[in-house]
């Protein structure tokens, strides 16, 4: 590519990038004083870095900003595209750059640990010691992690001290038993009375279980159960059968999907302008044995694709997953061996995928609420915050008004106007406008109007502006609502926007470019909460309008029944069939005897 398309800062970066290699790899930028600001993977190095210096190709701020603090590039190549994907998941842990995506840790989560050590212990822990040590969790629930725990306390004997049981020790006979082995929770390792390989069969099965594996434990005791029985020992069987019980009873309250799927992972994403939630399930022998749901925080606008290989190879790795079928919304870019990528369309399988989904958005839910009842305030100030940032605005839009206007072919025009207040709506501040000065359908004219009434009342009343207008419409709503504002003098002294329907651009006074707005930005959100709103308070109150004036409308076709009597009738008993309902008496408080004998000869309505 010529230089004068790249990027100013081509110039002293130029050699680095032309001598990266056309392989797979992860590169790195560092900034001036040699921290690494970025890590990232690429199936051709010398293209993708490249690209970062090629001018118009980033929309985002924040990539351009990087690229201007890049001093320098290194590299590192690999033979697979996986292996560019899991190296940039360790690098990204490892230096925590500030443009990549940030991983949520589980620090706060509880495991479950199986020591690397000697008779190795099994116990609950939140600090991760990468020790050789076996980590099996994150569990959501402390109290799920304790019964899973007591579950296997029941079920196998293991110790719990803390010894040095090192084969010297043993040997040396440096330890007694304890009550746990006089109660039959231990078998006395500390003493020599169990060997290590006796020791480590047990906590392979424990491992089984800890995986989800139920089944082949289950088969296990049921073999070892036999053979109790067919050698007499009656007692031992019977334990066996009372641990397989329990095995069972735990597995049935597994969430159950189907028998058939048998070693599956499901993967689904959902996001917002700011963050990632990508949830996690593990279905073995037809059950969920694990679901977990990790949280990406975006720092460069990236897409649903690059946040979900990040977390598969996250949660692979975190979770020693080893399924060889992977369930997700749309197929990765990066392959990984001997694993079959799945995007189902229908059945039971499509059914896994959407109760992922569901817990993707109800974990994003529940953490707004936690948020929010922390801090009440919280939500609305980052949400003014987000449309401060978005529309460039200079304060923070604590109040905003959206106006729509509705009409039927130019008949009973209404303007609605809606509040809201720290991105809420306010409700009893909303107001109608009947439209008195227009005729026909024109509703720039009406849009026109009521703005102008709208902030001609305020001014007289001393009231403080918006911060924010939008108006439903594109450039010719804009405009008619910015002439109202010319006449009061009060252009530029709050700004206004406009939002039209069919792309949802968002139009500005004075610039004929719209602006496009990440359809899942949180400020788009907003204005069309606002938008929406009043279409629906407009459209409420042109309906009333519209089948009075019809009622009001059918009756003054009655020769002798003028409005002010069709209205006082309509006050009355509500609609036409309320007056045919209504005696002649009746009728005849409201309007006198005369009329209301009239109306009765009129609907054909027998005498009183």
């Amino acid at each position: 590519m010529p230089s004068s398309n790249k990027h100013k800062y081509w110039s002293s970066l130029e050699p680095l990038v032309l001598s990266l290699p056309d392989k797979p790899g992860v590169y790195q930028f560092h900034d001036s004083s040699g921290k690494v600001i970025y890590v990232g993977k690429a199936k051709n190095l010398k293209k993708r870095v490249s690209s970062y210096f090629n001018r118009g190709r980033h929309d985002s701020n924040r990539v351009n900003l990087m690229v201007r603090r890049i001093a320098d590039i290194r590299h590192v190549i690999v033979d697979t595209e996986l292996d560019a994907l899991l190296l940039e998941n360790n690098l990204i842990k490892k230096y925590q750059p500030r443009y990549n995506v940030l991983l949520k840790d589980d620090k706060s989560f509880p495991w479950i640990c199986i020591k690397n050590e000697d008779f190795p212990r099994i116990f609950p822990t939140r600090n991760l010691v990468r020790d050789g040590s076996k980590y099996f969790g994150p569990y959501a629930s402390v109290r799920m992690m304790n019964a899973l725990l007591d579950l296997i306390r029941q079920l196998f004997q293991y110790r719990t001290c803390r010894l040095q049981l090192t084969p010297e020790n043993i040997r040396a006979r440096k330890f007694r038993v304890c009550l746990e082995y006089h109660i039959g929770n231990c078998k006395g390792p500390c003493e020599g009375h169990q060997s290590g390989e006796d020791y480590m069969e047990t906590i392979h099965r424990i491992e089984q279980i800890l995986k989800g594996n139920l089944g082949m434990v289950v088969n296990e005791l049921k073999r070892l159960m036999k053979d109790y029985a067919a050698a007499f020992e009656f007692e031992k069987a019977n334990a066996v059968k009372e641990k397989i019980g329990l095995l069972e009873k735990f597995q049935s309250k597994s969430t159950v999907v189907s028998p058939s799927l048998t070693n599956l992972e499901v993967y689904s994403v959902i996001s917002d302008a700011k963050y990632a939630y990508v949830n996690y399930l593990r279905v073995i022998h037809g059950a969920i044995v694990q679901s977990h749901t990790l949280e990406l925080r975006k720092q460069l606008d990236e897409s649903d694709t690059e946040l979900l290989e990040m977390a598969v190879a996250e949660l692979r790795q975190r979770f020693g997953g080893e399924a060889s079928e992977l369930i997700l919304p749309f197929r990765p870019e990066t392959s990984i061996p001997g694993v079959k990528y799945i995007v189902p369309r229908k059945g039971d399988k499509k059914k896994l995928l959407e109760l992922s989904e569901r817990n993707a958005k109800y974990y994003r839910l529940e953490k707004l609420k936690r948020q929010e009842l922390v801090d009440p305030g919280r939500h609305g100030r980052r949400l003014m915050k987000q449309i401060r940032d978005d529309l460039r605005l200079e304060q923070h839009p604590e109040h905003m008004e959206c106006f729509d206007v509705s009409n039927t072919q130019g008949n009973y025009m209404v303007a609605a106007m809606v509040v809201f207040r720290e991105a809420r709506p306010s409700r009893k501040d909303y107001r109608h406008f009947n439209i008195r000065t227009v005729e026909g359908p024109n509703d720039y004219a009406a849009m026109e109007e009521a703005v102008f009434r709208r902030y001609r009342r305020l001014l007289d009343q001393g009231d403080q502006l918006p911060q924010l207008v939008v108006v439903d419409g594109g450039k010719g709503q804009l405009s008619a609502a910015l002439k109202a504002f010319e006449k009061l003098g009060i252009r530029g002294k709050t700004a206004i926007v406009g939002i039209a329907k069919r792309l949802e651009e968002i139009y500005f006074p004075g610039d004929s470019i719209p602006l496009y707005i990440d359809k899942k930005s949180e400020t788009l959100k907003v204005i069309q909460h606002m938008r929406d709103e009043a279409h629906r308070f407009g459209i409420s109150h042109h309906r009333k309008r519209r089948e009075k004036g019809s009622l009001q409308s059918e009756l003054s076709q009655i020769r002798g029944i003028g409005p002010l009597s069709a209205t006082a009738l309509l006050k009355e008993f509500r609609s036409v069939a309320g007056i045919k309902k209504a005696s002649q008496e009746d009728m005849a408080r409201i309007v006198g005897p005369a009329r209301a004998k009239i109306i009765r000869d009129y609907f054909s309505l027998p005498s009183a």
